[in-house]
């Protein structure tokens, strides 16, 4: 079938029945994270003017790539099927574009070749690309995981063994997915003396994306490390707290409720999202993207979101507390009110981060 995005037309697997797989993978569920891609490709060019090639390492039917040469980047699209590379070729001829095709194991060809920026969206895990997608990358490297139950905690041995961290599944796991992946990729990278520091994260729609930026040298990878460290959660009544470090620290109880706490890590505590980047992005979203007005709401907010690395539920705050919830706009204003900092997230319509602890929240929103 054909399915149009952003300024191409291409040629994708028709949707499988259940249990039959398409021998090409494409999801069209990912288009607003293609289209947001588009976009930060875009900002990142103005941002970092001498950028100009692109590799597409995961490319299926090619569409990520082909929207990239439609933007006038050196695309080179790799993938080991040959299904894959007969549509991508298929694909850029359709719209009349000039790119690479590479059939070839994407970790053989990062290993072997560098680009400026490099796209890392497998089904899965992107963890068996992470150390050649690192030596493949310049600048720029853009990931997406989807194994998001490893990621949060809901399938714990298997998130140990792919991310090397204690994942925890609380309310805030799409935030614990996000900063578990990262941690991942910020450790893989410090073992070249690369420090890859996030400019823009979102965790939607059952996956997480991330995009890169590298900076090489001893010191700056050492700062990176410095920003990996715990987080402490109460299952009880919501108390959580966080510390910088390899070594985990954690109270003997919680200091609320005195019940046993969990630790989660080490997991990335630093930004998610350099606001200004994420400013920089919206400004390029155009309305021939079909999710324009979804991927302008969402930048707004990564935008808007203040720096702490765990977020909270109001439902699941009030349910806990016995009272109703209200209008998350003056749920908010309260907090702001009391003196504390406070934003909305893009994890969910209910949910808000703060400088506040659990206590001061319940004090602060009080009727």
């Amino acid at each position: 079938m054909r399915v149009s995005e952003g300024r191409v037309t291409v040629t994708v697997p028709e949707q499988p029945d259940a249990g039959k797989g398409a021998d090409v993978f494409f999801n069209p569920v990912q288009e607003l994270n293609r289209d947001i891609t588009v976009a930060a490709l875009r900002a990142y060019r103005e941002r970092t003017p001498r950028v100009s090639t692109y590799l597409d390492a995961t490319a299926a039917s090619g569409i990520r790539g082909v929207r990239a040469a439609a933007n006038d980047w050196e695309t080179t699209l790799c993938d080991i099927d040959d299904d894959a590379t007969a549509l991508c070729e298929q694909n850029l001829e359709r719209n009349d574009l000039a790119a690479s095709v590479r059939r070839s194991d994407a970790n053989v060809l990062m290993h072997s070749e560098a680009f400026d920026v490099v796209d890392v969206d497998p089904f899965g895990t992107p963890i068996p690309f992470a150390d050649a997608a690192i030596q493949g990358t310049k600048h720029l490297l853009c990931v997406t995981a989807t194994d998001t139950a490893p990621l949060c905690g809901a399938h714990f041995e298997s998130g140990v063994r792919s991310y090397g961290a204690v994942p925890r599944n609380t309310e805030f796991h799409a935030e614990m997915g996000m900063r578990v992946l990262l941690s991942a990729m910020v450790r893989t990278a410090a073992r070249y003396d690369i420090a890859a520091r996030p400019i823009l994260s979102h965790a939607t729609k059952h996956y997480a994306r991330t995009y890169l930026e590298f900076d090489h040298g001893a010191k700056v990878a050492n700062d990176c490390i410095d920003e990996l460290g715990y987080v402490h959660h109460c299952q009880h009544c919501l108390w959580r707290d966080h510390d910088f470090g390899l070594i985990a620290d954690a109270p003997e109880a919680c200091p609320v409720c005195e019940k046993h706490l969990q630790t989660a890590g080490p997991i990335w505590l630093g930004r998610t999202c350099d606001p200004a980047f994420a400013d920089a992005v919206s400004e390029q979203v155009t309305e021939e993207m079909g999710t324009a007005d979804e991927a302008t709401e969402l930048l707004a907010t990564l935008k808007a979101e203040i720096d702490t690395p765990t977020h909270y539920d109001q439902h699941r705050l009030c349910k806990r507390w016995g009272r109703g919830a209200e209008a998350m706009d003056e749920f908010i204003e309260k907090l702001h009110d009391a003196g504390y900092e406070a934003s909305r997230t893009h994890y969910g319509g209910t949910t808000f981060k703060t400088d506040a602890d659990v206590v001061e929240i319940r004090e602060a929103t009080a009727e």
